[in-house]
């Protein structure tokens, strides 16, 4: 009986990320044989409270890339900090040649944002966001800049302790 529910136990603690398959890759090399196929797995993951990590997997397999893919992203977990359902301000993310514009938006508008960029927000727990990717389409780019913008966001109480002034003298 104690090994069934520790299994439940290490069963919970999985499903506590929410994990999304960005895209897989197929790569090839070429040997005297013939070809050798491999596949690399963008994946995120995130805790939809705040919480986000990326991770890239590599293997033979695509379900071993997308289980190497899930334990780097949980390695590369980052804090955002969010306001209400939206982000505090409006962002630009940068990461090699992808950037994306990152806007707040009134409750009820949803997330306007495309594939690579939704996985993120989604898997961070913003509901309200608007989205525009500026520069490249590759996804890995896209998400990793997405992850600098979401954790370069500052709200109102980490501005305060920078200027040494309370939340109501900033605001007021």
């Amino acid at each position: 009986m104690p090994k069934n529910n520790l299994s439940e136990n290490k069963l919970e603690k999985d499903n506590e990320y929410d994990e999304r398959l960005v895209t897989v890759n197929r790569v090839s090399k070429t040997v005297k044989g013939g070809r050798i196929f491999k596949f690399s797995a963008l994946m995120v993951v995130g805790d939809k409270k705040g919480k986000v990590g990326v991770g890239i997997g590599k293997s033979g397999e695509i379900p071993d890339a997308i289980r190497k893919g899930i334990e780097d992203a949980k390695k590369n977990m980052v804090t955002v900090s969010l306001y209400k359902s939206t982000i505090p301000h409006e962002i630009i993310g940068e990461f090699g040649a992808g950037r994306v514009l990152l806007k707040p938006a009134p409750p009820g508008t949803g997330v306007v944002a495309g594939g690579a960029v939704r996985a993120v927000i989604e898997a961070v727990g913003v509901k309200d966001l608007r989205a525009k990717s500026l520069r490249s389409n590759n996804p890995c780019n896209v998400v990793k800049a997405v992850i600098q913008g979401l954790s370069s966001l500052r709200n109102v109480s980490c501005i305060s302790k920078v200027r040494d002034k309370t939340v109501s003298e900033i605001l007021g």
